[in-house]
């Protein structure tokens, strides 16, 4: 059992764009379920790769569809992690005090600074979500807070990379796009890792 766990995780976890266009081309007929539900389990299961699943939504759905599949995604598996998180978060908040001794500080940011703080977060392709998600449930921040926050966040980091993703090729034949689409992202992961240092979110 322990084996058959470890190959599917490095089978996941190493997940390239043209498999993912191979999946989402396999199970067509389904609609846009596929594009929705593989962002949505992303945000269970944080190792798989988001910015390759989302670039795959944008070249096999189209820019805007692929976008909007893969936001709803996003946001519908963030939602649920935030409502287990504040459903069990007694749990949750010894594990994260035991493991990042700043979480109480970054709570009583959150609660403090409210939508602003997440949304940013949110907007960071290299946040760990995950761990917001779950920091997001245990605080007191209002759930009306969390949702807006998340589905704009979500809504900027998803259609850059919908962006970069339905056309990457065009980015490859063009050096210039995307050494402007590498600096924004450089950019926003310098950004997102002063927030995280602040607050040991590791």
């Amino acid at each position: 059992m322990l084996e058959w766990l470890e190959r599917t995780y490095h089978y996941l976890s190493q997940l390239d764009m043209e498999q993912i266009q191979a999946l989402l081309e396999k199970y067509s007929s389904l609609g846009p379920i596929p594009g929705i539900a593989l962002p949505m389990v992303e945000a269970l299961l944080p190792f798989l790769p988001l910015f390759i699943i989302v670039a795959g939504n944008a070249s096999a759905y189209g820019l805007w569809l692929g976008f909007i599949y893969s936001w709803i995604g996003t946001v519908a598996g963030a939602l649920l992690v935030f409502l287990a998180a504040r459903r069990f978060g007694g749990r949750f908040s010894t594990y994260l005090s035991a493991k990042y001794p700043k979480a109480e500080h970054f709570f009583s940011w959150i609660e403090r600074k409210g939508f602003t703080p997440l949304f940013l977060l949110y907007c960071f392709p290299f946040t760990p979500s995950f761990f917001v998600n779950i920091a997001s449930g245990v605080s007191n921040v209002p759930k009306r807070i969390f949702v807006a926050a998340v589905v704009l966040g979500k809504g900027v980091m998803v259609f850059m990379m919908s962006f970069v993703g339905h056309d990457w090729q065009g980015f490859i034949s063009h050096p210039w796009r995307l050494l402007v689409a590498a600096a924004g992202l450089f950019l926003l992961w310098l950004l997102g890792k002063k927030v995280e240092k602040r607050y040991q979110i590791q």
